[in-house]
């Protein structure tokens, strides 16, 4: 199915109402607890076998106590049911403490394991998913798999063991008036398939649409700015009106099979009550049945049907369930495909060089990015790379930091394929600034060192050496103070001195710089410059950069255009070649000078 407003396309909403696969690899979550699993179903064995005792009760109190006039044995009776109704209360609170108990740590175990995962897999899956699926994912799906542990699987066998257990006591008690009772079960069959069929793809479609409207939600929050700057309010409130509607629909619709589901039982058990008491009356003014049996045969009617009526709220569950691990498992069943190989390389430090040789690079199919790169960047060089925006520069420094693989050719680091090195260890050794800086929501010296053991000293020098130290002294609460999300309290300037402060922070080996001086201010990018000079002393560093004034110094500058190596050199030797980067560098000239003109 494909949203007309959105891109993405979600899950098919078909498929089997009732996947054995599926609820064996559920039931996987629950053997670490399975002794309070089992535990659970004894006690609701127990409270299943108290309920079906209160007929019996009122059966003995009939024919044996009332009907005789025995007071004495009326009062023993009625005190032994009232213990009974209080052991069946204290098993039943216990019983469901201990579901919710184990459905909790279960949706904990689950709700780990699928962040763990999603943390693990590569950009790429990350272009095919909108984040506002993902969310939905970890926290509304798995809140669904929740209520079928404790209300659903376990609920369910409950109520089969109840029917069970009545179907044994009725037909203990007279044979042929149960056969009357029993029927209607061909029409209450009929009714239940009839529901199931109806309802069974309407939950897959309501996940569906949850799905929709969360990536609708996240992408018009993140993005008001625009949405608002763009005059787009009511464009994408209409967007948003017309999905949430067919959202109700789709509710209304479920629903409605609900209220015809619930009172059809009903009908159905009103209809066995009357046989029975029509049927019934008839045998016992023939002498064939005590007046106990037939009470006891329409109270257990009444139950039996109950729970007939609850499996219709099971079942919503299950269907919920169902839905909700279909999607779960399908994130939880993708390959990590950028992964550490099983007998890894250690990368200590970097000795020789990088080496890209003969890379071949496409996003989707063979839709090239880059086409047969090769360049060398040796141990301490300061490496530029310039180009057009679409030219592949980014996608050089995604490869080098394996957020994706080559396609064909090899980058090398001291020879050896990144690929043969522990990712953390290669990730470990390469600080990236990227022009988007993304910061968390938590204090300034959180968003420096991400985590890691660093020292304040650590931390105050890295911003020190990124001029960045100073606007941090300024703020209300210095390094402590905190930051709103996405860094939204600060200028975007501001942000980007930061994540330069936290690269410094890692003591890099290798530093990329991509487009890290775009969007900074003269006065700032003149600081950063200072501080790079100290910086790039001795290390080695590959720079993306569309200000060409910012790369002037660098000891060989690759120009890229359309994925492929057009020229390479020092800043004047590639002016002197007047091919493209000299006609870049004029261009910018002319338009630096035409901004002074005016200015």
């Amino acid at each position: 199915m494909k949203d007309s407003g959105h891109t993405f396309i979600e899950e098919d909403v078909v498929g089997k109402a009732y996947d054995r696969k599926i609820v064996g690899r559920l039931i996987h979550y629950v053997h670490p607890y399975r002794w309070q699993a089992a535990a659970a179903v004894i006690l609701l064995i127990v409270v299943s076998l108290l309920q079906l005792a209160g007929p019996l009760f009122t059966k003995i109190a009939i024919d044996r106590y009332i009907t005789p006039g025995d007071l004495t044995g009326l009062f023993r009776i009625s005190m032994f049911f009232l213990l009974v109704l209080v052991l069946e209360f204290i098993f039943y609170v216990i019983e469901i403490n201990l579901m919710e108990w184990i459905g909790q740590h279960i949706m904990f175990d689950l709700r780990t394991e699928t962040f763990s995962h999603l943390q693990k897999m590569d950009i790429a899956f990350f272009d095919r998913n909108p984040v506002g699926r993902l969310v939905t994912r970890v926290s509304t799906d798995v809140a669904a798999l929740q209520q079928v542990f404790t209300s659903g699987i376990i609920a369910i066998f409950g109520d089969l063991f109840t029917l069970l257990g009545i179907v044994i006591v009725l037909l203990s008690l007279n044979w042929r008036l149960a056969l009357v009772t029993f029927s209607v079960f061909p029409l209450l069959f009929y009714v239940t398939f009839l529901f199931r069929r109806k309802v069974r793809d309407s939950y897959r479609k309501i996940r569906y649409l949850i799905a929709r409207l969360n990536v609708f939600l996240q992408e018009n929050i993140s993005g008001m700015v625009i949405v608002q700057l763009f005059n787009r309010v009511q464009k994408n409130f209409e967007e948003f009106k017309k999905l949430n509607e067919e959202t109700l629909r789709t509710h209304l619709k479920t629903v409605f099979y609900f209220t015809l589901f619930g009172p059809s039982v009903d009908m159905i058990s009103y209809f066995a009550i009357a046989l029975i008491i029509w049927f019934g009356g008839i045998r016992y003014n023939a002498g064939g049945l005590t007046l106990g049996i037939l009470i006891a045969f329409i109270q257990y009617a009444q139950r039996f049907f109950r729970p007939i009526s609850d499996l219709a709220e099971k079942y919503n569950i299950l269907q919920s369930a169902m839905a909700s691990s279909e999607r779960i498992f399908k994130i939880l069943d993708e390959n990590e495909k950028i992964a550490s190989p099983p007998r890894p390389v250690s990368f200590k430090h970097l000795m020789r060089g990088i080496r890209f040789d003969h890379v071949w690079f496409a996003y989707k199919d063979e839709d090239w990015v880059l086409k047969d790169v090769s360049f060398t960047v040796e141990k301490g060089q300061k490496v530029a790379i310039v180009g057009a925006t679409g030219a592949g520069k980014t996608s050089i420094i995604s490869l080098l930091a394996r957020f994706y693989d080559v396609r064909r050719g090899a980058i090398t680091i001291d020879g050896t394929d990144i690929r043969r090195f522990p990712v953390k260890e290669l990730r470990r050794k390469i600080a990236i600034v990227l022009q988007d800086v993304f910061l968390f929501s938590g204090s300034v010296a959180d968003n420096i060192r991400l985590g890691e053991d660093l020292s304040e000293e650590t931390v105050v020098e890295a911003a020190r050496v990124a001029n960045a130290h100073a606007f941090v002294q300024a703020l209300p609460g210095g390094y402590f103070t905190d930051i709103k999300e996405r860094g939204q309290s600060l200028s975007l300037g501001q942000r980007q001195l930061l994540s330069f402060a936290r690269a410094l922070a890692f003591n890099p080996e290798i530093l990329v710089l991509d487009e890290a001086t775009s969007s900074v201010d003269t006065h700032t990018e003149l600081l950063i410059q200072k501080a790079l000079e100290r910086l790039l002393k001795n290390r080695t560093a590959i720079i993306i950069a569309h200000r060409l004034s910012t790369i002037q110094r660098a000891d060989k500058i690759f120009v890229i255009h359309k994925g492929e190596i057009r020229e390479s050199g020092t800043h004047k030797e590639l002016l002197s070649l007047k091919g493209i980067y000299y006609r870049l560098y004029k261009l910018q000239f002319e338009e630096q000078q035409a901004k002074y003109a005016v200015g």
